[in-house]
């Protein structure tokens, strides 16, 4: 009997609509199709309800007088200004809360995610208490609280409570010193970019130095050192002199200084005492996840306490504090829109509500703020993508 070896039989074929690969592409059809057909059912019934209502569409109302005040604004705003500058002023008292926000929280996270792994107890516990109670309120109910029981809870303007440095707290919101600069102070403005830029080159050049010869070089306490010499230097030869405008008592409220609303101060302290929280459970959370090896290498070369943390643990826990963190900034600059809710003039209150009760313009107006949080978004998480890329462990 002939044995044939070697015998390759070819796979049996199989049907069209059995094969992965077709009927993945026909399902992404479908889906597609369906999308795109809701989109425009979605697209085709508006136009038709506007037609039957006898309402327009478009971006002309930006350029409309816009009739109303703003109570707290950062560019000049009145009842002859137009939209779009009430859009601007939204969209800057957002950025202002945003940016302000993030900078406290995040120091006072880092501070409390630090103290909950304390040996103190009595810090440990503190923080613990203070997470574990902040996080499980709900924003809107601590806004109301800082704004109604706290911040309105003050004295009258004729028994302002005195804080140092001309600093003054009532009902009306508190009021500070205003920096006056003087024409001359642009200079000062360019000495801190070039401040910025040299500090910027030494921290490359110590990166190098390091790399290269294994010898560390003190950087945040040159790069201080190096930025206050440059800006001191910028001030001396420019000229420039700045003057503080002080709150005074006149008869009825406070004239001079800088005045911050009540709504303002309630919203920034309430966001940041909030977000600090969850920040605080992230930080915690990656300092434990690096390997407890590293504090005992740390521990044997005879490193501090402090400077365990600084050179050390933090920065092979940032690779995990990054991510959830950005989530962190993603949220703080959206609830911002809750300071709706106790009267402060951010986006949502002026724009999708007041432009958007006067004007009509539904689609065009909560499609504008839609876009400018979506970019709020997007570009946060891009600069956090970028520094956690630049953070990250290099493995060799």
């Amino acid at each position: 009997m002939a044995v044939q070896g070697n015998l390759r039989t070819a796979p049996p074929r199989t049907s069209f609509f059995n094969d992965p690969v077709v009927r993945g592409i026909i399902y992404q059809v479908v889906v597609a199709a369906i999308v795109i057909g809701f989109f425009a059912w979605i697209i085709v019934n508006t136009a038709q309800n506007l037609a039957a209502q006898n309402k327009s569409t478009g971006f002309d109302f930006l350029f409309r007088t816009a009739g109303f005040n703003i109570s707290f604004t950062l560019i000049p705003f009145d009842r002859s200004s137009y939209y779009w500058e009430a859009f601007l002023v939204g969209l800057l008292n957002t950025l202002l809360v945003a940016v302000i926000g993030i900078f406290f929280a995040t120091i006072l996270g880092f501070v409390l995610g630090i103290a909950r792994l304390s040996s103190n107890w009595l810090i440990s516990r503190f923080a613990t208490v203070y997470v574990e109670t902040i996080r499980n309120i709900p924003l809107l109910l601590q806004l109301f609280f800082w704004y109604f029981a706290v911040l309105k809870a003050m004295p009258a303007v004729r028994d302002s409570i005195s804080l140092p440095m001309g600093i003054y707290i009532n009902q009306r919101g508190l009021f500070v010193p205003k920096p006056v600069p003087d024409d001359q102070f642009v200079w000062v403005y360019a000495a801190v970019v070039l401040a910025l830029v040299l500090c910027f080159a030494l921290s490359r050049w110590a990166k190098r130095r390091l790399e290269t010869t294994g010898k560390r070089f003190p950087v945040l306490l040159s790069s201080i050192g190096l930025f206050l010499v440059v800006v001191a230097v910028g001030f001396v030869l420019s000229g420039a002199s700045v003057s503080f405008d002080m709150p005074e008592l006149q008869r009825f409220n406070f004239r001079g200084g800088l005045e911050l609303p009540p709504e303002f101060v309630a919203l920034v302290f309430g966001l940041t005492i909030y977000t600090a929280a969850f920040i605080a459970e992230n930080v915690r959370g990656g300092i434990q996840a690096v390997s407890h090896g590293q504090t005992e290498a740390a521990q044997s070369l005879g490193l501090k306490e402090g400077d365990r943390l600084r050179l050390v643990i933090v920065p092979q826990a940032m690779r995990v504090i990054i991510p959830p963190l950005t989530s962190q900034y993603l949220n703080l600059t959206k609830n911002s829109s809750l300071g709706a809710a106790i009267g402060y003039p951010e986006l949502v209150n002026v724009f999708t509500g007041t432009t958007l009760n006067q004007t009509g313009k539904a689609i065009e107006v909560i499609a504008m703020t839609m876009a400018v949080y979506l970019t709020f978004s997007l570009l946060t998480s891009a600069f956090m993508n970028w520094y956690n890329g630049r953070v990250a462990l290099v493995e060799r």
